[in-house]
């Protein structure tokens, strides 16, 4: 697992991390809940603890590409999944309207970082953070449609200094990213494009990088607590929007890499919480342009919300 800022731990909150086992009859019949165990769900995570609806979860931390799988395998009952993973699942799942991960602009932690400019990447080698399919998937996108290239990809570790050892240029995300660039890429004079940003200029759209969702088959059993719980994600969302400076003083006193001032910038103006109309229409721009047999979904893939 990458480095990552803390969030209080298990026996703080109540939360069950991946492989500790059941519990109690009461804490299994719990929803099981993913939480991204990188910053840019700090917000959610402060405000679950704030308004004590980390209570009634059991919350599960992990990477993205982990709670992908757990969702997908029906290991977790609710919680982010990456947009390409959710539309390669679309038939097992129904996204929470609402409420999601992206950015309408610079989004600060999904970049590439490169030693050179895109344009000379053709041929070149490229790594791939192995911690998320999404930004790798879009970074693809644009380098081919942007920029023309199609670089020789392949899979490292999500730390910068990994993804450089062999390549002239390498995608990161989420904290790794952060790190990279406002404090690696100006020391070491890397070019760093934000993933975000291009997407913007590409198409227009905000870009929906994860999306919160639940499995069909448990919303079928449980169509209550799928209602609470998504209530509670956006009560958390709101809360912790409302209260950024709280939020942004304990998050920079935990990560002790950022201060407030830049990570006020990051969640309350390069993230989107948000899943409506705009985002929604990203999603499906998105699955037109890459959609296909090769991909795992249509290009025309449907999207279910609930209810």
């Amino acid at each position: 697992m990458p480095p990552h800022t803390e969030v209080p731990p298990a026996e703080e909150t109540g939360e069950s991390r991946e492989g500790e086992g059941g519990g109690t009859a009461a804490a299994r019949r719990r929803p099981r809940v993913g939480h991204i165990d990188f910053l840019n769900c700090f917000p959610l995570s402060w405000g679950l603890a704030a308004t004590g609806g980390m209570s009634g979860l059991e919350l599960t931390r992990d990477t993205p590409d982990r709670l992908n799988a757990a969702l997908a395998a029906g290991e977790l009952d609710m919680g982010p999944i990456s947009l390409v993973e959710f539309l390669r699942n679309a038939d097992e799942l129904v996204a929470l309207p609402g409420i999601g991960i992206g950015s309408d602009g610079p989004v600060m932690s999904c970049l590439v970082v490169s030693e050179v400019p895109l344009e000379e990447l053709d041929g070149a080698p490229v790594a791939l953070c192995d911690t998320s399919r999404t930004s790798v998937r879009l970074a693809r996108l644009l380098l081919s449609e942007r920029y023309g290239v199609e670089p020789d990809y392949f899979v490292s570790p999500p730390d910068l200094g990994s993804l450089l050892s062999r390549a002239s240029a390498g995608v990161v995300i989420g904290d790794p990213a952060l790190r990279a660039s406002l404090l690696e890429a100006p020391r070491k004079g890397l070019r760093v494009y934000d993933l975000g940003e291009l997407w913007r200029e590409r198409t227009g759209l905000p870009f929906v990088f994860a999306v919160f969702a639940a499995r069909r088959a448990f919303l079928a059993e449980e169509p209550e607590t799928v209602h609470r719980v998504h209530r509670t994600l956006l009560d958390a969302r709101d809360l912790a929007l409302a209260e950024i400076d709280t939020v942004c003083g304990e998050a920079a006193a935990r990560s002790a890499q950022f201060d407030a001032r830049t990570l006020k910038r990051y969640f309350a103006e390069a993230l989107d919480y948000g899943l409506g109309e705009r985002q929604l229409a990203a999603v499906a721009e998105f699955a037109r342009r890459v959609g296909g047999a090769g991909e795992g979904f249509p290009p025309d893939v449907r999207v279910r919300l609930l209810a």
